[in-house]
């Protein structure tokens, strides 16, 4: 029996990968993944707000705990602190269980305006980032231009470019807004 090599070898790949600055990072799928997440974060505050309204006459306070002491029953052979801290954990699992339903069906209920506020963020989110990376693109070259001009420049020409490159400084390209710069 023989065994050969493995003729494929761009099959793993460890090179460093260049960012390719022309593409637009802009997805479909990322704005809903944000509007989801947004909506299921109004949904839980909606959902706890909710529930705090029902406790209010203490009918739900008690239910909870009846049922949570009906299923902590269950847990035999335990000492008091942990029957009283199993106790606990279910009846905050209840809570929990609650607060997290109703922020599904929230989530559920909003899917359509989730769908078509996506289309709409992605469209617009995307026509500003293609203006952003194309100015990118045009302010490089010029500098490019500009730095070449320079190397092979007198003294009169060099002072012109100063005053193109402080010119080319004031008008920089503005980042979207949407974007959240490092600082």
């Amino acid at each position: 029996m023989r065994i050969s090599p493995v003729q494929n070898n761009n099959l793993y790949s460890f090179k460093a990968q260049k960012k390719d600055d022309t593409k637009n990072p802009i997805s479909q799928k990322g704005e809903k993944a944000l509007l989801v997440k947004g909506t299921f974060v109004a949904g839980l505050g909606l959902g706890a707000r909710l529930l705090f309204e029902l406790m209010d006459g203490d009918f739900i306070f008690e239910t909870l705990g009846n049922k949570a002491e009906k299923i902590n029953k269950k847990n035999k052979g335990l000492s008091a602190n942990k029957r009283f801290l199993t106790g606990l954990g279910i009846w905050a699992g209840l809570i929990m269980m609650f607060i997290g339903g109703f922020a599904g069906l929230y989530t559920l209920f909003k899917a359509p305006k989730i769908k078509y506020d996506s289309k709409v963020n992605a469209f617009q989110k995307g026509k500003d980032i293609d203006v952003y990376i194309k100015g990118n693109t045009v302010e490089k070259e010029l500098y490019t231009q500009m730095n070449e001009k320079a190397k092979t420049a007198d003294s009169e020409e060099k002072t012109k470019l100063q005053e193109q490159y402080k010119q080319m400084q004031m008008a920089k390209n503005k980042v979207p807004d949407f974007i959240k710069l490092k600082k």
